[in-house]
């Protein structure tokens, strides 16, 4: 009987680790906007929750269901920050921590950039504190900030209007003076053009008939080359899909000329696994360090819009033979896919 139990116990270990093994999408019931940073073995995880910032911390990206949690800020009321806060990051600079996010106060034509500080190196401990607008010269409508360093020099790209109206959404990048202030002036780097970018019909009373998007923009390096992803089309849209934008100078960024959009979609909608509007991406690396992995969001079904029926995902990446990202297709959620490397 003794020998029994023990195989019996056995069995049930092994059917755990196996299961261990492998993860599929998605990895939260809800969640727009994901993003995530690795720092001393952990990812720390968030994603749009309208309100507040919370972050997520784990070793596994796969298994965010059963990770600690703290909610880092409350948006206050009264203020020009107090709602729709979007979109938020936290990266870890010079041993600081810095959450960027955008929020307007109710009324999406304020929608405009902040940040946080935390002078700590554990972002579960210390004061966060805020430091107010983070805004280039112009100080126009702006969304989902992504900050990143190249050659030694601090770079915000994001998501803005041209001018005071809404309508068309491009993406636009300026250096940082330092985490907590643009210096001069934004530069326009991509338009909504391509027929897969211009799907933004809109049927409600606020807004306009049509509004074009770019947004989203996250920076992405492979050896010497570097790349922005972004998301096309509205949100409301199933056609919501990201693009692609190539650098192709020496190391003058704000160059607007020597930046190159993919001509179709690299990541879109599909019948076939049924996901729909993926888009809002981030990228991470697996613990190991050898494995590339994109996090993204997307709905389960066609028509599910811009609502908290998106859920983030997460799959590997790959490269081609000139070094350009190779994203595939958004898995099904029946798929069952290996752990990012250790």
């Amino acid at each position: 009987m003794k020998k029994y139990l023990i195989l019996f116990l056995f069995a049930i270990v092994t059917l755990g680790y196996g299961q261990q093994k492998t993860f599929s999408n998605p990895i939260l019931p809800s969640g727009a906007d994901p993003y995530s940073t690795y720092y001393k073995g952990y990812y720390y995880y968030t994603n749009t929750l309208g309100n507040r910032l919370v972050l997520w911390k784990t070793k596994d990206l796969s298994d965010l269901k059963n990770a600690e949690s703290k909610t880092i800020w409350e948006a206050p009321k009264g203020t020009d920050y107090s709602a729709e806060i979007w979109a938020p990051e936290f990266h870890i600079i010079n041993g600081k921590w810095y959450a960027y996010f955008a929020a307007d106060n109710g009324d999406n034509n304020t929608h405009r950039m902040y940040v946080l500080e935390n002078k700590t190196s554990d972002p579960f401990k210390g004061k966060w504190e805020f430091k107010g607008k983070i805004a280039a010269k112009t100080d126009k409508w702006a969304i989902d900030g992504n900050v990143f360093e190249y050659k030694k020099q601090l770079y915000m790209i994001w998501a803005g209007w041209e001018g005071d109206t809404n309508g068309q959404q491009n993406i636009y990048i300026a250096k940082m003076k330092n985490p907590l202030e643009i210096e001069g002036d934004r530069v326009m780097i991509s338009a909504p053009t391509h027929t897969w970018e211009i799907h933004g019909a809109l049927h409600d009373d606020v807004n306009p008939a049509q509004v074009n998007v770019n947004e989203g923009p996250q920076f992405l390096q492979n050896g010497d080359k570097i790349f922005i992803v972004f998301s096309a089309s509205g949100c409301w849209t199933d056609y919501y899909a990201l693009g692609l934008l190539t650098f192709s100078g020496s190391d003058k960024l704000l160059d607007a000329n020597a930046w190159k959009k993919s001509e179709e979609p690299i990541f879109k909608q599909s019948d076939a696994t049924k996901v729909y509007a993926p888009g809002h991406n981030s990228f991470f690396k697996s613990p190991d360090g050898k494995e590339d992995w994109i996090l993204y969001h997307a709905n389960s079904n066609p028509g599910e819009g811009c609502g908290n029926k998106r859920s983030p995902r997460m799959q590997k990446i790959s490269w081609d033979s000139n070094g350009f990202p190779v994203l595939g297709q958004p898995v099904s959620e029946e798929t069952k896919l290996a752990l990012p490397s250790k």
